[in-house]
């Protein structure tokens, strides 16, 4: 059994700064690949970036050059720091643990509501 915990989200006005964690717990907490995604009322869970084992990062277009997903030294929390936040990305914010192809964790979801 693997749980996801996640946290740091809140309100910020349009232009603010906000950083998510998820930190894991169980059977198994330390994973090489990570990734966030967004969930907007109304719209399709969409990727916004994710970290593969090797350390490999890859940013949604909407998100390039303002977000930056990391994981801790022993790979049991990842973080998603979020600068020049917009109205456009308020939405439910999902952690993501990668076992294989086939298996992996996902968090309960933060809130995440920019005011403009």
């Amino acid at each position: 059994q693997v749980r996801l915990v996640e946290s740091g989200g809140g309100l910020v006005q349009s232009g603010g700064s906000l950083r998510l964690s998820c930190a894991a717990s169980g059977r198994i907490r330390s994973f090489g690949h990570w990734g966030w995604y967004r969930q907007a009322p109304g719209k399709e869970r969409e990727l916004v970036a994710t970290i593969s084992g090797g350390g490999t990062t890859v940013y949604a277009d909407f998100v390039k050059g303002r977000f930056t997903i990391s994981r801790d030294k022993a790979l049991t929390t990842a973080y998603l720091q979020m600068n020049s936040l917009k109205p456009e990305d308020t939405a439910v914010y999902y952690c993501k643990a990668v076992v294989s192809a086939a298996a992996a964790f996902w968090g309960q979801g933060t809130q995440v509501t920019v005011s403009s």
